[in-house]
Parts: structure tokens; sequence; C-alpha cells
């Protein structure tokens, strides 16, 4: 291991992230009452610009007035190339009490952008007496914001995310794809001929592999977690689903939900079965009686476990916890 230690960002359980219009007030009473991990108030682009002040008042009265239960709650300011950005961050923090967790900052160009909404944040909880600190989620969505995602990570302790937000991201690249997320038939490759018939198949690939692993670099070199962002056809279980497990291969957390029915396909998708449980839980106990045996490395069901196995381990229990913690 490095002589550096990574600090890991505040644990919470981040599977599913339902995102909630703050233009809708209608809906938060059902978001309050779902099995989201997170919910988002969007201040952002779910709503017009002649919609942006309503939605705040929205926004701050449900901070003060809805049970949210356990969960984490959010709120998505506006850009910080607007002028509605700096009466968010005042106005939430000035009017509501101590139930926001969270605030997502979008289209995230550099480190400079984490640091103003620091200040910013950091002004209003000294002024107001506030005693609980924000934590910051960092929309990753353009050429800008991925260039400099490394810088980005590490810009605030007040950092506790990243997100991958596909649809603006792949406008930044001028991407050939107008779907939020999943798959394009062109980005493929065409085998050569195969047998007497001389047949070629086509393999479809994922476009947003790079990026994506790209991320979660970023985030988890510096203690944060990684978060997949939307897929726009809600209704296509199927095609989230194999989004989710892409984006879970490569090291996500969780995935936004755009609607309820998202829910449940990422709460399951981003959650350990009971067989890895279990075998995790046989690997720590292996290890244990290995440790007052002095010995490194144990076999179990024919394989090698060692110490490397005892943190994948240990992650994979933790999340467990977390999950029967929180209900389920």
């Amino acid at each position: 291991m490095s002589f550096k230690i990574v600090e890991e960002a505040t644990p919470r359980l981040n599977r599913s992230e339902l995102a909630v219009p703050g233009s809708s007030p209608q809906l938060f009473e059902k978001a309050a009452k779902s099995a989201a991990d997170v919910i988002f108030l969007d201040l952002e682009d779910a709503v017009a610009p002649d919609k942006k002040e309503e939605a705040r008042r929205n926004v701050i009265e449900a901070l003060n007035d809805i049970d949210w239960g356990n969960k984490t709650i959010s709120v998505r300011i506006n850009g910080l190339d607007t002028h509605y950005m700096y009466r968010d961050v005042v106005e939430v923090l000035e009017r509501t009490g101590d139930r926001l967790d969270l605030f997502m900052i979008p289209k995230v160009g550099t480190a400079a952008d984490v640091y103003a909404v620091d200040m910013l944040v950091t002004q209003v909880e000294q002024a107001k007496g506030r005693k609980k600190r924000i934590g910051f989620e960092l929309i990753i969505e353009t050429a800008l914001g991925m260039q400099n995602v490394h810088e980005i990570a590490g810009a605030s302790p007040r950092n506790e995310s990243l997100h991958f937000g596909v649809a603006d991201y792949a406008a930044s690249t001028r991407a050939r794809t107008t779907n939020i997320g999943g798959v394009n038939p062109d980005y493929s490759v065409l085998t050569d001929p195969l047998g007497e018939d001389g047949r070629r198949e086509v393999h479809w690939g994922d476009m947003w592999h790079y990026a994506i692993a790209r991320m979660v670099v970023a985030a988890r070199a510096n203690g944060l977690r990684p978060i997949d962002g939307p897929f726009g056809d809600f209704s296509d279980a199927d095609g989230y689903r194999a989004a989710a497990r892409r984006a879970a291969a490569l090291g996500c957390e969780g995935k936004w939900a755009i609607h309820p029915s998202q829910i449940g396909l990422a709460n399951e998708v981003f959650s350990p079965s009971e067989k890895e449980v279990e075998r995790a839980r046989r690997i720590l106990a292996a290890m244990e009686e290995a440790s007052r045996e002095g010995r490194g490395a144990v076999s179990l069901d024919g394989r090698l476990i060692d110490i490397a196995s005892i943190r994948q381990a240990q992650a994979l229990v933790a999340k467990a916890d977390q999950i029967t913690a929180a209900g389920g």
C-alpha cells in the first residue's frame, strides 16, 4: 500500500438515487415512502426557467415539513454559470433545518467550481450556526469535467460522490447518440467472415465504458462513491438492469432512478446476493483462523485467499450490514 492513506467519505447506502423535480411537489411524499436510498430534489434541468423560484420554495417547504425517514436527502442546485445558483445555496441553507445532507453540483468542470460552492456553503453555515456539515455530490457531465475529474474529486473535504451525467456528456463530446444512456448499435465490432457461408457477426460494445471507468478511478482514489447516472427509457427494465450491471462491474456503487420503477432494479443490482455475503463471511472466518495459526494465506473452495481477499470481503459484508440496517 502507498504511504498515502485514502480517507473514505461519509458512508452512505447509495444503491438507488431517485430524481424528483422541485417543481412537482405532489411527488415528494411518494418519494419519501419509496425504497430509494438517496433522493435528490432537483432545481436544475428538470425545472423550467420560469419555475425556478417556485421550485426552490417547494424544496425548502419539503425539507422542513416532510418526514423523509432514514433516507439521504440531496438538492441539485443550478449550475455555476447561472444566476440561480447562489440563491439556491443561500436560501436552502438559511431557511431549512438539519434534514438536508447533500448538495448536488451539476456540470462541474474544474476544481475551482467545487471550491466556489464550498466557500459559499461554508459562509452560510458559519453565519447561521449550522452544526451539520453539508456534503457534495458532483456530476461529471462535460468534456471539461472529465478532463479534470481527478482534481475535481480531491477539491473539497465535503466531496462524497462522483456521478456520470451521460446525456450532457454525450452532448459535450458531440457523441452521435440521442439516447440517455444505454447502448448504441454504431458502437460495435464486425467479425471476420466465419464458417463456410462467410457470415459476419456484430458485437455491440459499451460506448460509456471509458468515461465511467475513469470516473470510478478518480472517485475511489479520493475515497468517494462512484454513481452511474440516468437511463432514459424507463419502460426498458432489462436495458436498465444491464446498464447497471456494467456500471457495477466497473466499481460503481449505485445508479440514478429517473422513474420509481427503476428504484427496485438499482437496489437489486447493487445489493450483494445472499450467496456472496455468505462466502464473504466464510472468507473472513477462514482468515481469522489463519491469523491465529500464524498463516498469511489459506485456500477456500480451491482458491487462494489472502489479505486482498479480506478487504474485498470486508467491503461486501459492510454493504450487506448497511442494507440490513436500512431495512433492506
